[in-house]
């Protein structure tokens, strides 16, 4: 009997690879531009094929298949039996005995229909049986189920391929990294299943977003590419995407297939277009052995090296905010891994801190609190504002931020390490959403976190739709908190807005990372360029006083303060509904001030701001930006 929740019941659990591309496929040849000979639209698909069941099979492991990916609430309810069921078909599966493998699952489904589990790893038996038609009706069927998990869509996306619905697959593959944003093998397999629907253009913008980021183990997706500039007939394009394949990877799979690609692309260049003709291509399959990897330290040195590594950032972090002007200041911002930064807006769009077009002016976010408790009643006569210690040459706005649209991304710590209290926070969340995206124009986004980052939900004002996506959240594997946070930041930073609206964010989490890309600096700089409030509430008991507890707490605490916001320290279970209820208070009672700064230079540097408030003789805590740069360009437009 597998205890629910237990490390061998989640492993049962992984995805499995699916087995569409062992396939034979017809497929279509490139009608766009000059068509390529025969023997090199076989090299370049053979390759394609090869590499996209190593990738999916074998070496290449995503996050989403371990136990810390993303994982059904329904399959924690299974009963035993089913359970039993699942654990033979999954362990036939394992070992290709597909037949067998269908037997137990069939049955496990059927004492259990709402096993998503089930329903995906039989979708796989059939796969493997060629049984194309019976694998995506599983598929559809754990999708219908719980539709905010990935690896539920790529399998979908695989049997699609598998009946050449080339259109089909690559919109489920793109539902899968649209949840999954960061994965980099479902984004490899979206380039592939572009490349499929012969979605050239898109096929080399994906390719461009992996190259962006930290791409270690998908440089292949450079051979996409290439293909997809050699079925235009832009060689020379084509020449330049496998160059940068073997300079990132020279030891790939695909290095032999690539070298050939480039001298046929040279005769290719010089030979005239020739008729199109379909192409039955057929491979061998890739053995799928687990990679050893790099050797595992010891657990607890792992953690201190970890925490070591999260204090060094978080001090890099505050001694930037301490000296912002030691550094360059016009060199951009360089992304968090994963991160595209936010798109300029054009010069009526207003989009954080932006300098209008009329005149030099600069808007600022702000929370007021006297003994804990926010002020909701301040006018322009309470606040005083100094801009680079100066006082502004005009004050042109002051607005409670109960009259603008929020805009709140909501994200939400499923690691492992908050699973015995998860339920009770998970409730609280919902009930917040409830409360505070309440106006006409609010909008709200959810993220769950672990080992990897899903967007379970995006932009939306339907409290019902959020609350859903919060309740399929499920606790499982490790942290990856500063991907997390970059990501939402920046989401909420790329909104363009026709009119200010409050963008925050609200983080929930014990405050560990120990699976991101982002650093704790790159996470905070994308807040902080985005002009994103960052509030941070603690799941962390205050009886925990182990190192790693501390080091999060201080992560949170840091997190908060440096983009303007608070941090929240509950401190246990009981009192976190009231921490989220006095968060609520303070979002709802901020205010929007704006100005003019006097003897203002577009030079680049960091220009302080401090703003005090005082109520009825009382000094008010406040909090806001500490301050911005001063673009030195001269449009509009520009962020800082």
């Amino acid at each position: 009997m597998i205890r629910q929740g237990s490390s061998a019941f989640l492993f049962l659990l992984l995805f499995f690879p699916c087995a569409a591309f062992s396939q034979v496929f017809s497929f279509p040849s490139s009608n766009v531009g000059m068509t390529p000979s025969t023997g090199l639209v076989g090299i370049v698909q053979e390759t394609m094929l090869e590499h996209s069941l190593w990738l999916i099979n074998g070496a290449n492991r995503s996050p989403l298949e371990s136990a810390a990916g993303s994982l059904s609430k329904l399959d924690l309810k299974a009963p035993g039996k089913a359970r039993r069921e699942y654990e033979k078909g999954y362990q036939l599966l394992m070992k290709k005995e597909f037949q067998g493998a269908v037997q137990h699952l069939t049955t496990a489904s059927s004492i259990y229909p709402s096993f998503v589990a089930a329903h995906n790893s039989l979708g796989n038996a059939y796969l493997g049986l060629k049984q194309n038609d019976q694998a995506r009706a599983e598929f559809a069927q754990a999708v219908a189920l719980d539709d905010h998990l990935p690896t539920s869509f790529f399998n979908l996306a695989c049997a699609e391929l598998a009946l050449q619905h080339y259109l089909a697959a690559e919109q489920a593959i793109q539902k899968a990294t649209t949840i999954a944003p960061l994965d980099l093998s479902l984004l490899t397999a979206l380039a592939f299943g572009q490349y499929m629907n012969q979605n050239f253009a898109a096929v080399v913008a994906t390719a461009q977003k992996v190259h962006e980021r930290k791409h270690e183990g998908a440089a292949m997706v450079h051979f996409y590419a290439a293909a997809a500039w050699e079925a235009q007939g832009n060689f020379a394009e084509a020449q330049s995407e496998l160059d940068t394949l073997l300079k990132e990877d020279p030891k790939t799979p695909a290095g032999e297939q690539a070298h050939k690609m480039m001298e046929q692309l040279k005769e290719e260049a010089s030979r005239p277009p020739a008729a199109a003709a379909g192409i039955k291509v057929s491979f061998t399959q890739v053995p799928s052995e687990a990679p050893t990897g790099p050797v595992q330290l010891p657990e607890t040195v792992r953690k201190l090296m970890q925490e070591s590594k999260e204090n060094t950032q978080l001090a890099e972090a505050e001694a930037e905010e301490a000296c912002p002007n030691c550094a360059a200041k016009d060199s951009p911002t360089p992304s968090a891994p994963g991160i595209t930064p936010p798109p300029k807006a054009s010069g009526t769009k207003y989009n954080g801190f932006t300098f209008r077009s009329s005149a030099d002016e600069v808007a600022v976010f702000f929370a007021a609190t006297d003994h804990g408790k926010p002020v909701t009643n301040l006018t322009l006569q309470d606040v005083g504002v100094r801009d680079d210690s100066k006082l502004p040459a005009a004050v042109t706005g002051f607005r409670n931020q109960s009259e603008l649209p929020l805009r709140l991304g909501l994200v939400i710590d499923t690691s492992d390490s908050i699973a015995t209290r998860f339920k009770f926070e998970e409730d609280c969340a919902a009930r917040f959403l409830q409360k505070v995206v309440t106006g006409p124009d609010d909008l709200a986004f959810v993220i769950g976190f672990a080992n990897s980052v899903l967007l379970v939900q995006d932009f939306t004002g339907d409290q019902k739709l959020m609350t859903h996506a919060v309740d399929q959240l499920v606790p499982a594997g490790g942290t990856a908190l500063w991907d997390a946070v970059a990501f939402a930041a920046d989401k909420l930073a790329s909104r363009i807005e026709s009119q200010p609206v409050a963008r925050i964010l609200v983080v929930i989490s014990d405050g560990d990372d120990n699976s991101s890309s982002a650093t704790a600096k790159q996470a905070i700089n994308r807040a902080q360029r985005g002009e994103v409030t960052v509030y941070t509430v603690s799941t962390r008991d205050v009886a925990d006083t182990v190192v790693s507890s501390l080091v999060g707490e201080h992560a949170l605490k840091t997190l908060a303060e440096l983009t303007g916001g608070a941090a929240f320290t509950p401190g246990s279970v009981h009192r976190f509904n009231g921490s989220l209820t006095d968060l609520q208070q303070v979002i709802r009672s901020r205010y929007l001030v704006s100005y003019k700064p006097a003897l203002f230079k577009r030079d680049g540097q960091y220009r302080a701001i401090d703003i005090k408030a005082e109520k009825d003789g009382h000094k008010l805590r406040v909090y806001a930006r500490k301050g911005y740069f001063a673009s030195a360009s001269a449009h509009a437009s520009d962020h800082f």
